[in-house]
């Protein structure tokens, strides 16, 4: 029974270093701008919005629907980094592992 114990022993390991990796993308943030850095936002870990700054020169009458896409390009910049940096947080604690099975994603 020394492998089923291993496999345990090793089961457990995993589950602590999937749930540091968990605490490390919760801390996590990215920043995304557009329109040259007129528009920037601040994502955290989930995903929510931390922050958004606009350039004044962007809140002149008639600039709203230029200010509007500047504003989802901003968010999808930061969105893909987020996602990037979560990936690689999972890779980490993984050891690479979430890839052996296709359709397989952590954390679940």
């Amino acid at each position: 029974m020394k492998d089923l114990s291993d496999i345990m022993r090793q089961a457990q390991e995993m589950q602590a270093r999937l749930a540091e990796a968990q605490e490390r993308m919760d801390k996590l943030t990215a920043d995304g701008a557009a329109g040259g850095g007129l528009v920037t936002v601040r994502l955290k870990g989930k995903g929510e919005l931390d922050s958004l700054k606009i350039d004044p020169s962007l809140l002149a009458p008639g600039e709203a629907e230029i200010l509007e896409d500047l504003l989802k390009a901003a968010h999808a910049d930061a969105r893909r980094k987020l996602d990037d940096a979560m990936a690689d947080a999972m890779r980490q604690a993984t050891g690479g592992m979430s890839g052996m099975m296709p359709g397989f994603k952590l954390p679940f």
